[in-house]
């Protein structure tokens, strides 16, 4: 990665632009699997607004395909504007998603855009998507920023109506608290919108664009912190009531009826949280709005954050179970089957069953059945006196030998664990925690080759726990079919942590998701020997390593050398 710059710089006063308000503008998005970046025809007419002005200098001729340091491969672009433009793109070196923004060096807005991306990385809180690279190399200055695959824009979800209390509760508290920990570093955002905000699959809220989105577009504000402050209450104010609290419409959203000027959310929608109406309006408190109740306006993310830990919490609605439908008998349980139904209506009693027939053969069959087992308890009863008697004349002619478990003469010794081994049909790297699920699949054979001289090995790490990035990462085992697993051997290059997990019994197909496989022994060391604490019949088994050595190269990486299974 390129040496980043330690220098904080405020990028909301970079160009000396008019400040921005809330109004409705066009949004770029920067990172959504599911919602593409995109730009609207407004944005292709208005330009960015900055007093830069677009077309001083021309895009930078790219292509897919095209690789910048040799290591980010342009997939797809998805915003070319004002100079600039935004890829899809794959790290190669690292094999993730990542987006992309690409302008010449000579542009009006390089080096303040290469300044908010690296005051922006700096920052390094995981509540906004993080920059990772700001480079300028051959005539090209591009950032490169996380690409977040299970991610949705508030856009998207508004688009199938406003959110329950309890997520715009969540929205409003999470992003208000990021950006008053943005603004105590001297970092604004100044394009907070709907397409900027990001809801991940663990439900927690996440902001893309910090500084660089204004910067790419030039725009900047005498007031960055009311604006940020603004943005948010629009934000809050479209999540409750599916209307952008302006009269121009905007992301999706239809604005609100001209004329009228800017009413609570309460007004706009029956069922709208009252603590949350008041404080989008106290947030929007603008041109001539004031808050309900004769509150103060919030003027800084500070304040809302204040104002939302003055509110009562709102918690989650309480899940709603549907009662199983009451079991119904069926015609030949209740005793009619083969008469005609009942009607609609009727009841219809329940008939005795008559006792069991006593017949004649019936009666035979039980004698006989008695004397057979009279017949064997004789038989059984005179093989034991005969096994006695003979033990007992043995025992005349030779002396008796006390012998321990572990002795060598008379009796028996305990059975022990066979210990055969057992083949490895496949194998199959796992990595379930990575954007793209995959780990030097190609040399996964080299683990179970019988040669401890070839390895398979991981990526490399900047610490032993993965770099913080995942718990782990292993190799799936398919012992062709159920077995019994008295014992796993792994050699290791390095002193490695690693877990056994298994499957249960035989599942059919193996399975991806790593909550299937139940964690059945650990250890740690060069050569490690995995016992199961119980008894183990599986088909799969997870050897899943849980920390990693450092490499003579100074690198964190695990490599298995060698995997034995034994019964």
């Amino acid at each position: 990665m390129a040496e980043r710059s330690t220098a904080a710089v405020d990028v909301a006063d970079n160009s000396g632009d008019e400040p921005l308000t809330a109004k409705a503008d066009q949004s770029t998005a920067d990172g959504v699997a599911q919602n593409p970046e995109r730009d609207t025809h407004s944005d292709e007419v208005e330009g960015s607004g900055g007093t830069d002005g677009p077309g001083k200098a021309s895009p930078p001729e790219l292509h897919s395909g095209h690789k910048l340091a040799r290591r980010y491969r342009l997939e797809e672009c998805v915003t070319r504007l004002d100079g600039f433009s935004s890829w899809r793109a794959v790290d190669e070196k690292l094999r993730r998603a990542v987006g992309v923004h690409v302008l010449p060096a000579d542009h009006a807005r390089a080096r303040s855009v290469l300044a908010a991306a690296r005051s922006s990385a700096l920052l390094g809180d995981p509540r906004f998507v993080q920059v990772l690279d700001a480079v300028e190399e051959n005539d090209l200055v591009y950032v490169v920023h996380e690409w977040l695959p299970d991610a949705t824009e508030l856009s998207t979800l508004l688009s199938a109506g406003p959110l329950e209390p309890h997520d715009a509760y969540q929205l409003v508290s999470q992003v208000s608290s990021a950006m008053a920990a943005a603004h105590r570093e001297g970092l604004a955002h100044l394009r907070l919108n709907p397409n900027a905000v990001l809801r991940a699959s663990t439900g927690q809220w996440r902001i893309r664009g910090l500084a660089v989105n204004a910067a790419l577009r030039g725009i900047s504000s005498d007031t960055p912190q009311r604006t940020d402050t603004e943005a948010i209450g629009a934000l809050l104010y479209a999540a409750l009531t599916q209307r952008w609290p302006y009269e121009n419409d905007a992301y999706g959203l239809s604005g609100l009826p001209k004329d009228i000027g800017l009413i609570p959310p309460d007004q706009v929608r029956a069922g709208v949280h009252r603590g949350l109406s008041e404080l989008a309006m106290r947030a929007l408190a603008n041109d001539g709005a004031t808050a309900s109740r004769h509150e103060s306006p919030c003027t800084t993310p500070e304040e809302l954050v204040k104002a939302i830990g003055e509110m009562p919490r709102i918690r989650p609605p309480e899940p709603a179970f549907t009662a199983p439908p009451e079991y119904q008998r069926t015609t030949y349980q209740q005793g009619t089957y083969g008469r005609p139904a009942p009607r609609p209506g009727a009841t219809q009693p329940l008939t005795t069953p008559p006792p069991p027939l006593q017949s004649r053969t019936g009666k035979a069959l039980k004698w006989a059945v008695s004397a057979l087992l009279i017949a064997a308890l004789g038989l059984g009863s005179w093989q034991l006196a005969d096994a006695l008697m003979n033990q007992d004349g043995k025992s005349e002619d030779k002396p008796t030998t006390q012998t321990t478990d572990g002795g060598d003469k008379g009796g028996k010794k305990k059975p022990t664990a066979s210990g055969k081994p057992i083949t490895i049909t496949k194998a199959w790297d796992f990595d379930p925690f990575s954007e793209d699920h995959s780990e030097k699949p190609a040399d996964i054979g080299k683990a179970y080759d019988n040669s401890t001289s070839t390895y398979w090995q991981t990526d490399f790490y900047l610490s032993p726990n993965f770099g913080n990035l995942k718990s782990g990462v292993g190799i799936i085992l398919d012992l062709g079919k159920a077995q019994q697993v008295g014992k796993v051997t792994v050699t290791f290059q390095g002193d490695t942590s690693v877990e056994l997990r298994s499957a249960s019994g035989d599942p059919g197909s193996r399975p991806t998701s790593f909550s299937a496989y139940t964690k059945v022994a650990a250890g740690s060391g060069t050569t490690v020997e995995l016992k199961p604490g119980k008894s183990l019949k599986s088909r799969y088994v997870l050897v899943w390593l849980t920390k990693l050595p450092s490499q003579p190269d100074g690198q964190w990486r695990g490599r298995v050398a060698d995997i034995k299974v034994t019964s």
